[in-house]
């Protein structure tokens, strides 16, 4: 089995405009340069996983079907230009969720890295050539936790930022 690099994407802030609690396509604006980033890492032949908190879902803001249809359209949006996001991960729980059936610690809860490891066990990944880009100290704490690079990204346009600093090859 060849193991391939694999780009980890946060996706709020990263993938869309952060409005807060984004659940809905209504709400979803890409971020610019997002769906340039994830073609580009697919035509190179990376791995690309979206690994996001959702506690927008243990706040009773939106639900897992909202979670779900919202995700079919962002992969039908980057189907359209020829993109595609390989696998995804997210975590809804909360400890102090207003909803019970959320309300719990997980291991897959940025700063925690069970949702990196946990793709990091199903795929073919070469953890030195990988990397995760993340909006907040937590995302890069999940990334150092499960040992691979992470980048903190403070907007702009995310595939000038990623060839910027070399983690993509040139087109």
């Amino acid at each position: 089995m060849t193991l391939k690099p694999a780009m980890f994407l946060d996706r709020d802030g990263v993938l869309n405009v952060d409005h807060g609690y984004v659940g809905t396509p209504d709400r979803f604006d890409w971020i610019p340069g997002a769906r340039e980033a994830i073609a580009h890492a697919n035509r190179a032949d990376f791995l690309v996983f979206v690994v996001t908190n959702q506690s927008g879902i243990a706040r009773g803001y939106y639900s897992e079907a909202d979670f779900a249809r919202l995700r079919d359209h962002i992969r039908a949006e980057l189907a359209g230009t020829g993109a595609w996001i390989d696998d995804e991960r997210h975590c809804p729980y909360l400890e102090d969720a207003p909803i019970e059936a959320y309300r719990q610690a997980s291991t897959w809860r940025k700063p925690e890295p069970g949702m990196i490891l946990d793709l990091l066990d199903r795929w073919p990944v070469d953890r030195s050539r990988s990397f995760l880009v993340g909006d907040r100290d937590s995302d890069l704490e999940a990334a150092r936790r499960a040992g691979i690079a992470g980048h903190l990204f403070e907007g702009g346009d995310l595939h000038g930022f990623l060839l910027d600093r070399g983690l993509l090859p040139p087109a």
